[in-house]
């Protein structure tokens, strides 16, 4: 996790602003919003674990929620409770260092909501995922809902051709491809990418909490960035795109193919 939390101290800024750079990436960013004002009460305690420089705590901070903003960064807490006070918000956003892998430090049915948007694609085993599962759980309230966003597999492996990426022909692709597994050979730090039916199985194997719902951030967009931007530039159009992203984004197929995709569950 060293290495993990080396990359987003060295990259704050440019995570801070990645959700809002274009319409591609804000996506993402609206989709999840969406999602999380149908599901999250209109008030309450928020764990936002892994939340990096803040952009999800601010937003539910300024929807009337209380945060308590983890993460493994220290420059990303620091540039969160910068942002916090920028905003007016610091009374609202409390930061604390750690890790999604031990939430130790809180009590069994803590929080009323707990967001994990990111995070466990960080974490490169199947067993230390489904522990740090199994802790996000534990800190939820009984009827209490849990976020968790990831990265694609499909969705990552097509931006590649996108992109024109000649790390396909790399030996290192073929373990990404068939297990998912990027130990951070080149520039982005390691990664584990899901299958849909892998971070499904993942939830149906935790006997206290049920999926609601899941959802593909960028839908039927999913690798087509200069195309979206592009098409953005039109209202009229975008706004009819986002019409249709809206309505197609919770389909299996589509989930399956998004370079982000979120899970949502209610703990029974």
């Amino acid at each position: 996790m060293r290495s993990v939390a080396r990359y987003y101290n060295e990259n704050v800024v440019s995570e801070w602003k990645r959700l809002v750079s274009n319409p591609y990436c804000k996506l993402e960013l609206d989709t999840t919003l969406h999602f999380l004002d149908k599901y999250l009460p209109d008030k309450g305690l928020v764990l936002d674990a892994g939340g990096g420089p803040g952009r999800y705590s601010i937003e539910l901070a300024q929807r009337k929620h209380r945060v308590i903003l983890l993460d493994i960064s220290m420059a990303s807490l620091e540039f969160a409770r910068h942002e916090a006070k920028r905003a007016s918000l610091d009374d609202k956003i409390e930061t604390v260092k750690g890790s999604v892998e031990n939430l130790s430090d809180f009590t069994d049915n803590t929080f009323d909501s707990v967001l994990c948007l990111g995070p466990l694609s960080h974490i490169m085993t199947k067993q230390r995922r489904s522990h740090a599962i199994r802790e996000l759980i534990r800190v939820t309230k009984r009827r209490g809902i849990l976020c968790v966003s990831v990265i694609g597999r499909l969705g990552a492996i097509v931006s590649h051709l996108e992109h024109l990426n000649d790390h396909i022909a790399y030996p290192f692709f073929k373990t990404f491809r068939d297990a998912g597994d990027y130990f951070g050979q080149y520039r982005f730090t390691a990664t584990h990418t899901f299958l849909a039916d892998e971070l499904r199985k993942a939830f149906e194997n935790q006997k206290d909490a049920r999926i609601l719902e899941m959802v593909g951030l960028e839908g039927l967009s999913s690798g087509q960035e200069d195309k979206a931007n592009e098409l953005a530039k039109n209202g009229r159009l975008w706004k009819a795109w986002l019409d249709t992203h809206n309505k197609t984004c919770t389909n299996p197929s589509v989930v399956g193919i998004s370079e982000h995709m979120m899970i949502i569950c209610r703990k029974l």
